[in-house]
């Protein structure tokens, strides 16, 4: 918690604002029940909105993320089918149908691109594992179905994880 100081005419007022965890403080080793589960895999748990990057061993490397919203999450085993540094974004149909004003592509690198610095894509493409331009809404309720992490997180994850690596996700 921080606390910041107003003036407002003639009065002073104290308003204490909440700060969101930096992301190297939202990343952290943590005991894991690994059984089913192989050194390499990545676990989302949509209800904890976390992901795990098992290291086996009981242990794993936990992350905030965001997760989909009411009626946009999913649940399934897939695998990393791709990896990309500052990805264009092209919305999908069912985004581009409530944000029609969207651009066909951002490209890569700019700011209004929603996925970052970096995305693991998954098998199917329609589902992806990103960074954001928006660190503010890791931790909620708030994608179409993708998995939102700090820019500094998804860098993280991205050195670590190979191409075909599994990815359970779970509600």
């Amino acid at each position: 918690m921080r606390a910041i100081m107003r003036r407002y005419g003639g009065a002073i007022v104290f308003a204490a604002l909440a700060c969101a965890p930096a992301p190297a403080s939202a990343r952290e080793i943590v005991s894991f029940e690994t059984s089913g589960y192989s050194a390499g895999t990545i676990v989302v748990r949509t209800t904890e909105r976390r992901l795990y990057y098992v290291l086996g061993n009981g242990q794993a490397i936990r992350y905030m993320v965001g997760v989909g919203r009411t009626g946009k999450q999913w649940a399934g085993v897939s695998r990393i089918d791709g990896k990309y540094l500052h990805p264009a974004w092209r919305p999908p149909p069912e985004i581009r149908r409530d944000k029609p004003s969207l651009p066909d592509v951002i490209p890569g690198g700019s700011p209004r691109n929603p996925m970052g610095v970096a995305a693991l894509t998954l098998a199917g493409g329609e589902y992806a594992i990103h960074g954001t331009n928006q660190p503010g809404s890791v931790g909620g309720y708030v994608s179409y179905g993708c998995i939102r992490m700090y820019n500094q997180d998804i860098s993280d994850l991205f050195g670590r994880v190979s191409v075909g690596a599994a990815v359970v996700v779970m509600r």
